[in-house]
């Protein structure tokens, strides 16, 4: 009895929070920057959001279908495109039948499958430092860093969000493919100066942030995540949501940034992802069916997680963030 009623007690407490945070948003209200970013939002320090966010939507049929499916079923509250992908005309067909769903760009410098590649939108003479031999972004991030120019990069990234924006696509967010923007740190202030540019949040790849330096940490009233979380290889197919448990459970009060990787395991997929077991076929579908599961979706209310997307935490970012106000 006594944990049913803390149950309800805390629910009250986030009901208020979040009635909190709209009356805030509605009297235009600003964030106070030296607040938690909870407490931007109008939630307690105390609370623990998480955003469950799907990547590389536009890679193929297979990741739409899933991916569309778990926005639609509530099972993941965020995710972001690869404008440059094959199958992003389906994604901006969907987007305008679905367009409060929470979709960021996934702005893309290399294509890392070996069977199945993808180039720049912009011309190619426009942007060789962002090509390898055969004319394709470079399978590695690791050759982003050694060879890309940054008005290149700046050009092209430029070129990802107008085409979601001219397919009438609602951009919530960005974030970096493989985190291949945080390189270098020519790369990461590129990535941090596009995204106030835009007036778009960023999703701060903190881990893979700090080989580049303190120099080219962004502002900390700008960084909305406490950390980018994913599962990694060597998980036993039995053992999938125990990784997922173990990985959130003893997550700190903050906002949790949570990436899961969706598709079927079909003909599609196995021939783009052939030769990688990670992140492939198999591991796709078993994120599909962890994040529909009963099963994860009691331990996350069991946690007293508060889900949300980046369209709330856009609402925590301070005035003086956007460049357009100069």
């Amino acid at each position: 009895m006594t944990t049913q009623i803390s149950r309800l007690l805390f629910s009250a407490i986030l009901l208020l929070a979040a009635i909190s945070s709209a009356w805030l948003t509605s009297r235009n209200v600003a964030p106070s920057a030296d607040q938690t970013v909870q407490e931007r939002l109008g939630y307690p320090a105390s609370a623990r959001l998480l955003v469950i966010h799907a990547d590389d939507l536009g890679m193929a049929h297979s990741v739409n279908r899933a991916i569309f499916e778990a926005f639609e079923n509530h099972w993941i509250t965020s995710a972001s495109i690869l404008v440059p992908c094959p199958w992003f005309p389906e994604v901006a067909t969907w987007a305008k039948v679905h367009p409060d769903a929470d979709l960021g760009i996934h702005l893309d410098l290399n294509s890392e499958w070996t069977t199945f590649r993808w180039r720049p939108i912009s011309a190619a003479d426009r942007v060789p430092s962002l090509l390898d031999a055969a004319g394709y972004f470079p399978l590695e991030e690791t050759e982003v860093a050694a060879r890309a120019k940054i008005p290149e990069v700046e050009l092209e990234l430029n070129a990802q969000i107008e085409r979601a924006r001219t397919a009438g696509i609602r951009i919530t967010h960005l974030d970096s493919h493989m985190s291949a923007l945080m390189g270098t740190a020519a790369l990461a202030e590129e990535y941090q100066r596009l995204g106030r540019e835009q007036n778009l949040p960023i999703l701060w790849h903190a881990e893979a942030a700090k080989k580049i330096g303190a120099e080219a940490q962004p502002a900390a009233r700008f960084i909305l995540n406490d950390d980018d979380l994913e599962i990694g290889p060597g998980v036993a197919p039995k053992d999938w949501l125990k990784a997922y448990e173990e990985m959130l459970a003893p997550l700190k009060p903050g906002v949790h940034h949570l990436v899961v990787h969706l598709a079927h395991d079909d003909e599609e997929m196995r021939g783009a992802t052939a030769n990688h077991p990670d992140w492939g076929a198999a591991w796709r579908q078993l994120d599909f069916e962890m994040v529909q599961s009963a099963e994860f979706r009691a331990f996350l209310r069991q946690q007293g997680f508060v889900l949300v997307s980046w369209t709330d935490l856009g609402h925590a970012l301070p005035k003086d963030y956007s460049l357009r106000a100069r």
